[in-house]
């Protein structure tokens, strides 16, 4: 795995990644993590994947992890964690 990039973002730390023919986008914010994988054969360049971290994009990804942490947070409860 090669990394491309770190991509600056206050809320979460994302980094580009290319391996086995994909572009991986990771992000995360404290404990959590997400993994889009795109292929390489749908974009031109690395640019292209930047442009898919637009705003609407990565408001999304970060509500996502809001849920994440509910989600374990409930599990945790559920179990008198």
């Amino acid at each position: 795995m090669r990394q491309l990039a770190d991509i600056p973002h206050p809320e979460a730390k994302i980094t580009l990644f290319s391996w086995n023919g994909k572009y991986l986008i990771k992000l995360e914010k404290g404990p959590f993590e997400q993994t889009y994988k795109v292929s390489e054969l749908d974009v031109t360049s690395d640019d292209d994947v930047r442009a898919l971290l637009d705003s609407e994009f990565l408001q999304a990804a970060l509500a996502r992890f809001t849920g994440m942490r509910t989600d374990l947070q409930a599990a945790f409860d559920r179990h008198d964690l």
